[in-house]
């Protein structure tokens, strides 16, 4: 998508196409995006209780009590993690991915492992939202993940669209 633009008259300037995938919008979609990383990569630490829901069970660890029965409450293949071990993980992520999306080198990788990543987490946000329905939901509850759920989509798009190379805006009128 371009937008035409012409800068004001007598600056020396021809007229241009302003495009989404111009160095300087692309610079600053991928700014704005690490700086939402960031800010949610702190928040993984200062409050991770925000994120407990989205965690579904089924990647839960639990750790038989000492002295329990070992085969009493065997854990999901995919459990590898407890609740807060995932949440500390996916604020490094996202910590990393802050970093790596603001580095043009790497911003396609970064922008490719976002798309992936906040695509993983439409399962736990889907989870959310069930048990919030259920008979253990509360208003709160499926109000939050009622609106969590849906912003997920222009995440995975932002990112995805953050993965094409920049391109220079053509010159119109023949300027240099």
């Amino acid at each position: 998508m371009s937008f035409p633009w012409s800068g004001p008259a007598g600056n020396g300037l021809s007229a241009r196409t302003l495009s989404l995938h111009s160095p300087a919008i692309q610079g600053l979609s991928a700014a704005a995006m690490g700086a939402l990383l960031l800010a949610s990569a702190g928040k993984h630490f200062r409050d991770p209780g925000f994120y407990r829901d989205v965690v579904p069970e089924y990647l839960c660890r639990r750790d038989p009590e000492p002295g329990a029965d070992q085969s009493a409450g065997a854990n999901h293949p995919l459990a590898i993690l407890s609740r807060d071990e995932w949440i500390a993980v996916s604020g490094l992520l996202e910590l990393a991915a802050a970093v790596g999306i603001l580095l043009p080198p790497t911003r396609k990788l970064t922008a490719t492992a976002l798309t992936a990543m906040f695509t993983a987490f439409l399962a736990g946000h889907v989870d959310a939202l069930v048990k919030a329905y259920g008979p253990q939901g509360t208003p709160r509850r499926r109000k939050i993940h009622s609106i969590r759920l849906p912003l997920q989509a222009p995440l995975i798009l932002w990112a995805w669209n953050l993965r094409k190379p920049v391109q220079r805006a053509p010159q119109l009128g023949g300027g240099v």
